[in-house]
Parts: structure tokens; C-alpha cells; sequence
């Protein structure tokens, strides 16, 4: 029993780790449409409009001119499964788990004298939804999932002088989750299912400084903080199979999960060759080794089912992860600037603890991008990104018996479409 659960209530925590989403673990990178034409290479240097707010906020000095940026990046990812088996027998293996998945952002800067700006920006900085088919083989260990986080940030930032400028931002985060199981005690007995809610808010932050270093290189260095949420909800079990709390169907506990959301720092450089090209490259570390283990505490459940639905815990022995990119655009004249980028990144999860909810292995990305303005007020940016992950596998088994195994590729196409107005 207490593995079944666990698979279902980490899902508030971990289930965000994705096959659908361009960065790695839970996070997601679809913060700027403009970035994503490069890869996100150097999206802490360059600072091209007010989406600087997330990327570094201390490159809201370079804007100029009072600006919002916008946009919405749209995500189709598919998923191949192979050689997959289980305990009961049967079941299908079809791999369309994750829907279209849409991820807007909005963002706003104003200068307010030759040395301070301020700006508030909206976005998405983690979130699932994968939704498998009914009668899914693995769909003991994981079978629905939906959670959401939304950020806003107002942010300030202060250029010393033309060389050297820092940012800040407090951000307030809103976590929401609903996630589902199936739930079976015997091969004979027909399935019920393990409901999960939770959402909390909580505080962080994001810190920048941007350097000139050359009159043709900028080098950017971003942190964004840890945030520590407990989400509070409630778990409800069917217990249909169960048979154990007389006529009632189904029960309902409070429930509580401690997660936290790992550090990150953004490391990149920005080199302009000469008037047409600029060059573009970065690293980004993130403390994804936060995530050791999870712990579900579940309150007023009865003595009988104490030991399999009171205090859940498992472990997920995440690891520390690199991501690096390149990227280049090409100015081909006073209208069109067009953009290209490739990246590499590493998954945070092991061979032994994969699940269904977390089928990820290394990515590369790669990204092509444009940049249109018919006016010195509008630009216009397109993107598109392909993703391929490494093929990974899933090994899982629980107390009762049942099992899954399978092989996993995963592969996606992401479109951004994003405009910048200036005032």
C-alpha cells in the first residue's frame, strides 16, 4: 500500500518533473520568447527587452524606453514506450500522456532616470500536466497530474555607471496541484483511486549583476533563490476495494507536504562580432539535490490504515544538474534579426527511483528564432524548439506485488510567440 500512495503524493512535489517541459526536473525554461529563439544562451547578458526581468534583472538598466514584453510558448510532446511489462498483466502503453500545453508571460519595465528602473513581471517557473489513458499499465504509480506555479516579480535595478548595473526582485510564488492513482489490493478486485490537492504561496527571490566588461562583451550572472512552500490540501482514497470503512465509498484526510524548490545561478556572455552578428553563451547550475525525499503527513486516518496512509515518505536522491548553451543572431537588416541556439541538459533523477511521473533523461534543444519590427515602437519575436531526450528506463514495484517496467523516449516541438511594445 505505502508505495502506491507514495507514488501518487510525490506527484505534488515531483510529478512536475516533465517529458513536456524544455528544461530540467520541474523547472521550466519558457520564460522569454526572444531566449528561446537562441536556446537561452545568454539569457542572463543580453538583456534585449523587458523579459530581462526573469532572465537578469539588472539589465532593465539597458532598457531605455518605457516597455511591456508578452508572449505564450505552446509545447507538442509525444512519448515512445517500449518493451514495457507489468504486474497484473496488461494494460496499455500509449505514450499520449502529456496534452498541448500553453505558457504564457508578461512583463513590464520603466526607467526612471539615467540610473535606477523599475519593472513587475509574471511567469510561469515551474508546472506539469500529464494525463495517461485509461487503463494505463503503470497506472499504479502515477496516472494524473496537474500542477501549476505562477510567479509575479516586481523587480528594481541600479546601474553605478555604464559598466557595471545590479537587480533585484522579491517574487511571490502560488503553487496549485491535483494528482491521481489508481489503487487495487488484488488482481481480483477492481480498481479505486488515491485524489491529491494541495497549493500554498510562498516568497523568494531573484538577484543580477550585468558587467560591460568590453564596449562588445556583456557578462551576466543571475541567482534565483530556493522557495519553500507547504502545501496544505486534502487526500482522498475510494476505498471501494478496500472494504474496511463499512458503507462509505470513499474518505477524505488533510494533507501537508513540505517542498522546496531548488537555487538556481545563470552564468553567461554576450559578445557582439561585429554589426550583424552576436554571439551568445551561458551556463546554468541548479541545486536539484534538495530533493532527497518526500514526506506526506495525512491526519485523522483510522488506526486500521495508519501504517499506509498516516506519514508517507520516499525517497528521490535527485542530483545536482549542469544545462549549457550556445546560440547566435544575425541582424539581416533594420527590420529582421534572426536567431539560432543549441542546448544541453542534464536530468536530475536516477536509473533506481524513475517513475512513470518522471520518465526524463538528458536533453539536447535544438532552437531557431526571429525577431520582426516594422516600427522603432513593435518587435515581433518567433520561436521554435525541438527537444530529444536520451531513452531512459522505468523500473518500478511496490509491497503488493505490482510492478511496471518500460523504456521511455520522449521527444517534444515548442512555438513561442511573443511582441514587445515601447512607449
Amino acid at each position: 500500500m505505502k508505495k502506491v500512495m507514495l507514488k501518487t503524493t510525490i506527484s505534488l512535489a515531483v510529478a512536475m518533473a516533465s517529458t513536456q517541459i524544455f528544461a530540467s526536473g520541474f523547472a521550466i525554461n519558457e520564460q522569454s520568447i526572444s531566449g528561446m529563439g537562441t536556446g537561452f544562451a545568454g539569457r542572463s547578458s543580453s538583456a534585449d527587452d523587458a523579459s530581462t526581468i526573469f532572465g537578469n534583472p539588472a539589465g532593465m538598466s539597458r532598457i531605455k524606453r518605457e516597455q511591456v514584453t508578452g508572449g505564450i510558448a505552446m509545447l507538442d510532446a509525444h512519448t515512445d514506450i517500449s518493451h514495457a511489462s507489468s504486474s497484473p498483466n496488461g494494460g496499455s502503453n500509449d505514450g499520449d500522456m502529456v496534452p498541448f500545453i500553453a505558457v504564457p508571460m508578461g512583463y513590464y519595465v520603466k526607467p526612471i532616470d539615467d540610473k535606477w528602473a523599475f519593472g513587475v513581471g509574471v511567469y510561469a517557473p515551474f508546472g506539469l500536466v500529464t494525463d495517461y489513458e485509461n487503463g494505463f499499465a503503470g497506472r499504479y504509480f502515477g496516472s494524473k497530474s496537474e500542477v501549476k506555479i505562477v510567479t509575479l516579480q516586481p523587480t528594481v535595478s541600479y546601474a553605478f555607471n555604464d559598466k557595471v548595473s545590479i537587480g533585484f526582485g522579491p517574487t511571490i510564488n502560488r503553487i496549485d496541484g491535483t494528482l491521481e492513482s489508481n489503487l487495487s489490493i488484488t488482481q481480483s478486485q477492481p480498481d479505486g483511486k488515491v485524489k491529491i490537492k494541495g497549493d500554498d504561496t510562498a516568497l523568494g527571490y531573484n538577484i543580477g549583476v550585468l558587467v560591460q566588461a568590453t564596449d562588445s562583451t556583456r557578462v551576466g550572472l543571475t541567482y534565483h533563490s530556493k522557495v519553500k512552500y507547504k502545501l496544505d490540501g486534502d487526500t482522498k482514497v475510494n476505498y471501494n476495494v478496500l472494504g474496511l470503512i463499512g458503507q462509505n465509498p470513499s474518505q477524505k484526510y488533510d494533507a501537508s507536504l513540505d517542498l522546496t524548490t531548488p537555487e538556481s545561478v545563470d552564468f553567461s556572455v554576450t559578445h557582439q562580432l561585429d554589426d550583424k552578428w552576436t554571439l551568445y553563451a551561458g551556463s546554468t547550475w541548479t541545486r536539484w539535490s534538495r530533493l532527497k525525499e518526500i514526506t506526506v503527513e495525512n491526519k485523522g486516518v483510522p488506526a486500521v490504515l495508519n501504517g499506509q496512509f498516516g506519514t508517507i515518505t520516499e525517497e528521490q536522491n535527485w542530483h545536482d544538474t549542469w544545462a549549457h548553451a550556445i546560440g547566435a543572431s544575425y541582424q539581416l537588416n533594420k527590420q529582421w534579426v534572426l536567431r539560432t541556439g543549441l542546448s544541453i541538459d542534464q536530468a536530475p533523477t536516477n536509473n533506481v527511483d524513475r517513475s512513470p511521473r518522471i520518465p526524463t533523461g538528458d536533453r539536447k534543444i535544438f532552437s531557431v528564432g526571429a525577431g520582426w519590427s516594422p516600427t522603432d515602437d513593435l518587435t515581433i519575436d518567433l520561436a521554435y524548439s525541438y527537444l530529444r531526450e536520451e531513452s531512459v528506463k522505468v523500473n518500478n514495484s511496490n509491497d503488493r506485488g505490482q510492478t511496471y517496467n518500460a523504456k521511455y523516449e520522449n521527444y517534444a516541438n515548442g512555438f513561442g510567440l511573443g511582441a514587445t511594445y515601447r512607449f
